[in-house]
């Protein structure tokens, strides 16, 4: 059974093997379940204790808490890797790692530690969703990563399959089954989309005509940009243009 540590009145942190211990907070919660193999951690909305039974390291934080010092927690469950200097912080608080006097007081404060950090990088946005089949390493989850970043910067290039994989790294079964799998999407589907949302701001915000729009945004034809920006967005081209406030 996992060793309960009472952070905070707000917090409550679980580690070790096996089951949570029967507690009864009292407040509204959050949970994070952190794995060190593969170095994976989870975000739940709500405090499932048998969906973090198999994490080393659980916390349990008030949503009131959460909202207050961070400024809200993830709107939904996700799992995402560990980047290394979060992992470190992970590794000093499995058991027997802290051994002195003040074991009990270091083992609250790098349980703060590490929740703040993963606020942080939850912030910055800079963390790798994991695959949830686990057929991901953190490798190759970062490269089509990359491939994602590829796609946002330079969706108004001529970006292929081929050019993609080649760019990041991996080869296509692997690209096209692992970006599917992140972002629950194809990658044909993410440069559509991302096209289309570069047309929607050029439309907003220029003069330029809607057929050189289209066709800077990929498209070799009016009639074919027009359908699918709208199937995207529920309008043509033309319409959000006369019509910018409905948008």
């Amino acid at each position: 059974m996992k060793t309960r540590v009472e952070v905070s009145p707000e917090m409550f942190a679980f580690i070790g093997e096996g089951p949570l211990p029967m507690v009864d907070w009292t407040f509204e919660a959050v949970a994070f379940g952190y794995r060190l193999a593969p170095a994976t951690f989870d975000f739940h909305p709500a405090a499932d204790a048998d969906a973090l039974e198999t994490a080393e390291i659980v916390f349990v934080v008030a949503t009131t808490a959460c909202t207050r010092i961070f400024g809200g927690a993830p709107d939904r469950a996700g799992s995402w890797h560990i980047p290394s200097d979060m992992r470190a912080i992970a590794l000093t608080l499995q058991p027997g790692r802290l051994a002195s006097a003040a074991a009990a007081t270091l083992r609250i404060a790098k349980c703060i530690e590490l929740i703040c950090a993963t606020f942080e990088k939850l912030g910055e946005g800079s963390l790798i969703p994991a695959d949830g089949s686990g057929a991901l390493s953190a490798g190759e989850a970062q490269r089509i990563a990359a491939a994602r970043r590829l796609i946002d910067e330079r969706w108004h290039e001529k970006l292929t399959l081929d050019s993609i994989s080649r760019a990041c790294g991996l080869n296509r079964a692997k690209l096209t089954r692992g970006f599917r799998s992140m972002f629950a999407m194809s990658v044909a589907d993410a440069i559509t989309d991302r096209r289309l949302s570069g047309a929607r701001e050029l439309l907003l915000a220029t003069d330029l005509p809607v057929s050189s729009i289209g066709y800077r945004c990929g498209y070799l034809n009016n009639a074919s940009f027009t359908r699918a920006f709208s199937r995207r967005y529920g309008q043509a081209p033309t319409q959000l243009r006369n019509h910018p406030l409905a948008a």
